[in-house]
C-alpha cells in the first residue's frame, strides 16, 4: 500500500520527518486558520490521505483561551465558525472535534493524544501571529508525521522565494506567473460523493478530559470581556456577505471603496482573516459574475493595476485589492519574522522619519485616550468609535487613523506600537499579514518618498482629516460614530 502522496508539492510541506503509519485509525485534520469545509486545500489534503489509506477523517478544530487579545469578540467570532462546520461536518458523516478551551493550557496533549492514533495529521499554513510557533513546537513533539498546507491565496506563498518591495513588483511577478496556477484552486465541496470509513469512536479518557463542546456562554472563559462581540462569523455569514458585494456593490466597487459608506466595500476581510471564506471562493464568484476565462488575460499587463484579468475596471479594483495587496502582506511574512517590527521599514523611510522625530507635535494623546476616542478630531475620533463598535474601519479612513497617530505620539515606534495594539485587540481582520501591511504602510512600507518634505512625516505620505472631509461627504458617517 501506498503512503506516501507525492512531494513536492508547492503547497504541502513536511513540518517533521516522522513517518506516515498506515495502520492508524484515521487521518486527523487540525483546523487552525482555515476554518471552513469549503474551498479549503488542507481539507482536500487530509481527505487525499483518507482516501489513499482508506481510513476515516478526523477534523480536530480548537479554540485556545490564551491566545494574545483573546476576546468576547474574536471567541464569538470563530465560535459562529465552528457551529456551520458542525453542521457540515454532521450532514457529510465526518467526524468533528469541536474543543474550546475552559481555563489556560486545559487543552495541552490534546493533540498528541489525538495524534497518536492518527496515520497522519494535516493542519495549515499560516504565515503570520502565534500560529507558525504552535506549529513547529507540534512538529517536534508527535511521532507521526505532520503536515501544513497553504490555502491562503491563489498563488503558493513560498513559491516566489523572495520578499517583493513594492505592490508593483508583486504585481509584475503575478501577471507573469498566475497562468501556471489557475487550476491549482481548491474542490469547492470536498464533501461532494464522499466515500469513506466512519468513524465510531474516540477512547474515553480523551472525550472525558477534552470535552467536545462549542459553548453559547462566555462569561465564564478567562477572555477579555470588555471588548464586546461584532459582526457575524462563519461561513454562512461570509457567503451570505460575498454574494451581496457581488450581487449590490462589485459594479461600483472602484469608486465606492473609497467613500464613507457603509456598503461601499466588500466587507469580506474578516471572513478571509478567519478563514471563514478562502481567497478562491471569493475570486471565483467574482469571476463568474464577470463570465471570464482565462484565455482574457493580458499576457504582458507590465505590472499595471488595471487590464491583466480581462473583465471591467471595477472587477480589476476588487482583484487588486484581493490578490495583489492580500498576498503582497502574506509574502512579507512568509519571508521576515520582523514583518510587525520597525526595522522591517524601508531604509528612506526610517531615516526621514528620523530626521523628524523631534519635530513639535500639533497634539500628544496618550495610548488611553486614543483607545477611547477622546482627541479633538471628530473624524478621526468616529473612526476610532466604529473600530470599538464595528471591530472594522472604513477603507480610507484606516489611512487617516494611522496618519494621525503617527502625528499624535512622541515618536514613530510609539505610534507602530500603538496602532498594532488597538488594531490586534479590536479588528476582526486584525493580527494578519494584510493588517500589518496596512499598518506599516503608514510609515512608508510599499511606498515612495513624497515630497514635500514635512514636519513629523519627514518624506512619508502625509494625510489630514480636513483633507479627507474635502474629498468625500462626512455628515452620515459622523451621524453614525460622531459622539
Amino acid at each position: 500500500m501506498t503512503t506516501q502522496l507525492e512531494l513536492p508539492d508547492p503547497r504541502v510541506t513536511a513540518v517533521n520527518d516522522a513517518p506516515v503509519r498506515a495502520g492508524g485509525d484515521y487521518v486527523l485534520y487540525w483546523m487552525i486558520a482555515y476554518r471552513r469545509t469549503r474551498g479549503n486545500h488542507s481539507l482536500d489534503r487530509a481527505l487525499r490521505w483518507a482516501r489513499e489509506l482508506k481510513k476515516p477523517l478526523l477534523v480536530l478544530e480548537p479554540l485556545r483561551c490564551d491566545y494574545p487579545w483573546a476576546s468576547d469578540r474574536l471567541h464569538a467570532f470563530v465560535l459562529a465558525g465552528m457551529r456551520d462546520n458542525l453542521r457540515r461536518c454532521a450532514d457529510a458523516r465526518v467526524a468533528y472535534y469541536p474543543y474550546v478551551e475552559p481555563r489556560p493550557r486545559a487543552g495541552a496533549g490534546l493533540l498528541a493524544a489525538l495524534a497518536a492514533q492518527a496515520c497522519v495529521v494535516v493542519t495549515d499554513d499560516w504565515p503570520c501571529f502565534f500560529l507558525p510557533r504552535m506549529v513547529a513546537a507540534a512538529g517536534v513533539r508527535l511521532q507521526v508525521r505532520l503536515e501544513r498546507v497553504d490555502g491562503n491565496g491563489l498563488l503558493p506563498i513560498r513559491a516566489a522565494g523572495r520578499v517583493f518591495p513594492t505592490a508593483f513588483a508583486f504585481r509584475r511577478y503575478l501577471q507573469s506567473t498566475f497562468i501556471k496556477h489557475v487550476d491549482e484552486g481548491p474542490r469547492a465541496d470536498p464533501f461532494a460523493r464522499l466515500r469513506l470509513p466512519s468513524l465510531e469512536s474516540l477512547p474515553a479518557e480523551v472525550t472525558r478530559r477534552w470535552p467536545a463542546e462549542i459553548p453559547e456562554d462566555l462569561s465564564a472563559l478567562p477572555i477579555d470581556h470588555t471588548v464586546a462581540p461584532a459582526g457575524r462569523g462563519g461561513s454562512l455569514a461570509g457567503h451570505e456577505r460575498l454574494a451581496a458585494f457581488v450581487a449590490a456593490t462589485l459594479g461600483s466597487y472602484e469608486t465606492s471603496h473609497n467613500t464613507l459608506d457603509e456598503h461601499g466595500t466588500s466587507g469580506l476581510s474578516p471572513y478571509l482573516h478567519f478563514g471563514h471564506v478562502g481567497a478562491h471562493e471569493v475570486f471565483d464568484a467574482v469571476m463568474r459574475q464577470a463570465g471570464w476565462s482565462p484565455e482574457r488575460l493580458k499576457k504582458n499587463a507590465g505590472g499595471k493595476r488595471h487590464g491583466f484579468w480581462g473583465v471591467a475596471p471595477d472587477t480589476e479594483a476588487f482583484l487588486d485589492q484581493l490578490v495583489t495587496w492580500r498576498e503582497l502582506g502574506f509574502n512579507m511574512c512568509t519571508y521576515r519574522d520582523d514583518y510587525a517590527e520597525y526595522d522591517s521599514l524601508p531604509v528612506w523611510a526610517r531615516k526621514t522619519l528620523a530626521d523628524h522625530a523631534d519635530d513639535p507635535r500639533p497634539h500628544l494623546y496618550t495610548a488611553d485616550r486614543l483607545e477611547r476616542a477622546a482627541t479633538a478630531d471628530p473624524l478621526w475620533n468616529a473612526a476610532q468609535t466604529q473600530l470599538l463598535r464595528d471591530g472594522v474601519i472604513t477603507n480610507y479612513l484606516r489611512m487617516l487613523w494611522g496618519k494621525k497617530i503617527l502625528e499624535w505620539s512622541p515618536g514613530p515606534q510609539e505610534a507602530l506600537a500603538c496602532l498594532i495594539r488597538l488594531n490586534d485587540k479590536y479588528a476582526l481582520d486584525g493580527r494578519d499579514p494584510n493588517s500589518y501591511s496596512n499598518i506599516l504602510w503608514i510609515f512608508g512600507r510599499y511606498d515612495r518618498p513624497w515630497g514635500p518634505e514635512r514636519p513629523i512625516f519627514g518624506k512619508v505620505r502625509y494625510m489630514s482629516s480636513d483633507n479627507t472631509a474635502r474629498k468625500m461627504p462626512t455628515r452620515d458617517y459622523l451621524r453614525r460614530y460622531g459622539a
